[in-house]
């Protein structure tokens, strides 16, 4: 069971400290280690779950979004998928891999190991190898459990939130509001999408793995994030501190080191 630091336990002015630093939950019964990652983090929801709700998203995009209408890109991508998942070890994940026609340079993989690739990527991709390096990346988000430990930290953030309204209520009136939104915005910036970076390179680093368990060259992958940063380079990137993702210089830096180990 999960476990949320008692509000009452603390006087007013604490609370609100404790709220602005974004540690409203207690690392309590709702921490555990990840085995894949070796690191504790906090998990409130189940991968069932989380499986079930993604069951919908992924129909929705299917039938929003065509699959590729060649039977060898569908077959060569699960191909590739199905190796790479194998090899990851993760016997309890109903895998489903599929291609869907959009220009896009993109993948995704949806809790319960729903994973689309997008033409655009596929098409990138100057090899088997470089497309296994990115399902890699999208088989390690499933075994570091990011998508629970994700909806997770959202679920604090609207709790302590909501906490901090209520007490900013009764102090600041009018401007309560105001406040409890600039909050939200601190946790968010100062908790919860540094937390998405840091998954996005633990992803890649259990997707090399990953991808060398399988058979893959890990060089393909710092192949493929070269070319995509070449392919990216006229467009502009957003500041690393607002954005979710690592930059590309910091992300390639990674594989590099990833790849000579």
């Amino acid at each position: 069971m999960s476990s949320i630091l008692p509000l009452n336990c603390l006087p007013r002015r604490r609370l609100l400290e404790v709220l602005a630093a974004g540690a409203v939950l207690a690392p309590l019964g709702a921490c555990s280690e990840n085995a894949a990652t070796g690191r504790r983090q906090l998990v409130l929801v189940s991968d069932e779950m989380l499986a079930q709700l993604s069951e919908q998203a992924w129909r929705d995009l299917q039938a929003q979004t065509p699959r590729v209408d060649d039977t060898r890109v569908q077959q060569r991508l699960e191909a590739i998928g199905q190796g790479v998942a194998d090899a990851s070890g993760l016997t309890n994940v109903n895998w489903e891999f599929v291609a869907f026609e959009s220009p896009e340079v993109n993948a995704f993989v949806l809790p319960g190991g729903k994973v689309g690739f997008f033409r655009g990527l596929i098409d990138l991709a100057a090899s088997d190898g470089e497309i296994a390096a990115v399902m890699g990346h999208e088989v390690g988000h499933v075994a570091a459990r990011h998508a629970a430990e994700r909806l997770s930290q959202q679920l604090a953030v609207s709790v302590g939130v909501r906490a901090a309204q209520v007490l900013l209520s009764e102090e600041m009136g009018e401007h309560a509001d105001e406040a409890a939104a600039a909050l939200g915005l601190g946790l968010m910036y100062g908790v919860v999408l540094p937390y998405s970076r840091t998954h996005e390179l633990e992803a890649d680093r259990l997707g090399v793995d990953v991808m060398r368990s399988a058979g893959y060259a890990p060089s393909d992958a710092v192949s493929f994030w070269r070319r995509l940063t070449a392919d990216s380079a006229s467009g502009a990137q957003p500041l690393a501190w607002l954005s979710t993702h690592p930059t590309n210089d910091e992300r390639l830096r990674v594989l590099e080191q990833l790849a000579a180990t």
